[in-house]
């Protein structure tokens, strides 16, 4: 039987396969949508993203993490889970379907009448498939993840961009999310036989609430916290800034997503195993932080540099205006997966309640933020919250240290060095490529320089994490 290290190592591995798979496929089918739609067509299927993200956080309402992290998993757990998540699905559909035209006047775009009444079909959608989903995580089936989320992003993309091409406008990214959720919900039920079964016990739900209703009130948090601009930006600004915004948005995501998509899928159910032994969870958590850093800062920092020749280069230059707002969003992209570990840590240790207050605290500075920068534009606001995300790790590493005694000096220690490698390696990187003028050889030459500057730095240094990485795939072969 496989160790848990041979299992986090397997895990690691398919989760940067499914992590680049599906940033891969959103890359290309980013590129085909941005160049057959307008950015107010972003902005208006942008507009309604929250109330999707909200009734996504109701629907589930902690169980799924709930269930990964329950010592004795049974039957009747998951069966509860299901019934409740399609019970709240379809109630907040019937509430969503009537509220639609107080959604289209708050935005004063009346089309989101008929467009937000067909997204919001998604939901119990993706509320079939929740338990299948919470099992696989807990089985550590990285494998079988992969390829459904890659298969339901593909078949989805697909039928998006024709319809694109046909020109049906944002009915087409309308049309991809519904698409998306359904093939996941095929896909999961194919890998995991579980089916759900009456009478439906609901003892499970009142055992686990005292720990889902954190994560319910923290997932909220969360995303006010991720959508708090966008709201704001639909109802001062125009469908073509909200679309902007949106739009570097996406490509900010996608990047910092192929991070934390990596540790995340094998994050929760490893930390959860070691949760009775502080000294290796602290081991196991402090190498999932190197091996993050080791990911996140030249990924992030690089697109940085490269986003003005990617965005007209891909998008042409009609996007133009996305540039600035992407490459301060890569700042604070940069530092996002690392709140997913200690969200992880956190849960791992049943430890909800500060999990929760964490992301509360964050909800009310970003509110702080929003209400001093309103005045002053889009870019101010996007620069704020870029900064703000990068200082507020500061309160995760304090209850860190106190939970398992993980020193901030020891934090610093992991991720310092890939944090100044990147920098100097993007740095020399752009003044070695800064003469080039032809925008696809400049793209080109700063990727080549920048992958060479950062692996041979890594090397010369001695990187262990760098080492273990060649070393696996060398043992694949």
């Amino acid at each position: 039987m496989a160790t848990l290290k041979e299992k986090t190592a397997k895990g690691l591995f398919w989760g940067v396969l499914n992590s680049g798979t599906m940033q891969v496929l959103n890359l290309v089918f980013g590129i085909f949508f941005g160049r057959l739609l307008s950015p107010a067509d972003y902005g208006i299927v942008g507009m309604i993203a929250i109330f999707t993200a909200l009734a996504s956080n109701l629907q589930d309402s902690g169980f799924s993490a709930a269930l990964v992290n329950r010592k004795n998993l049974r039957h009747d757990d998951c069966n509860a889970v299901w019934w409740f998540s399609m019970t709240v699905s379809i109630l907040a559909y019937v509430i969503l379907f009537f509220s639609a035209p107080l959604i289209a006047t708050y935005f004063r775009q009346p089309v989101l009448t008929p467009l937000s009444r067909f997204v919001f079909l998604a939901l119990p959608l993706s509320a079939a498939s929740i338990a299948h989903g919470a099992l696989l995580t807990r089985r550590l089936a990285v494998k079988e993840k992969t390829v459904v989320s890659c298969t339901a992003l593909l078949v989805s993309g697909i039928v998006g961009i024709c319809l694109a091409w046909k020109g049906y406008a944002y009915w087409s990214l309308a049309w991809q999310q519904v698409i998306y959720n359904l093939v996941t919900l095929l896909g999961r039920c194919l890998y995991i036989r579980w089916r759900p079964t009456l009478p439906v016990r609901l003892s499970p739900i009142r055992e686990m609430f005292p720990f889902s209703c954190k994560l319910l009130v923290t997932n909220i948090l969360t995303t006010l916290n991720g959508q708090l601009l966008t709201v704001v930006f639909g109802r001062l600004f125009t469908p073509h800034a909200v679309g902007n915004y949106t739009q570097a948005g996406k490509w900010n995501n996608m990047a910092s997503g192929l991070v934390t998509g990596t540790v995340a899928q094998v994050a929760l159910p490893v930390l959860s195993q070691l949760s009775d032994n502080d000294e290796r969870q602290g081991r196991a958590f402090r190498k999932m932080l190197r091996f993050t850093a080791f990911l996140a800062f030249p990924a992030m920092f690089g697109l940085a540099i490269v986003a003005h020749e990617f965005i007209v280069i891909a998008l042409t230059e009609k996007w133009q205006e996305s540039v600035p707002l992407l490459q301060i969003l890569c700042v604070g992209g940069a530092f996002l997966p690392f709140y997913n570990l200690y969200q992880n840590l956190f849960l791992s240790r049943g430890q909800s309640d500060i999990y929760m207050w964490c992301n509360l605290a964050q909800l009310a500075v970003q509110l702080l933020l929003v209400i001093c920068c309103a005045r002053y534009g889009v870019t101010v606001m996007v620069a704020a919250f870029a900064a703000m995300t990068v200082l507020f790790l500061l309160p995760w590493q304090f209850l860190a240290r106190r939970s398992i005694r993980l020193r901030f000096r020891n934090v610093a220690k992991d991720t310092l060095p890939f944090l100044l490698t990147a920098l100097l390696t993007m740095a020399v990187t752009y003044i070695l490529t800064r003469g080039i003028s032809n925008l696809c050889l400049s793209l080109l030459a700063k990727v080549i320089v920048a992958a060479v500057i950062y692996t041979a730095t890594l090397y010369l240094l001695g990187a262990h994490i760098l080492k273990e990485c060649f070393q696996y795939l060398f043992r694949r072969k």
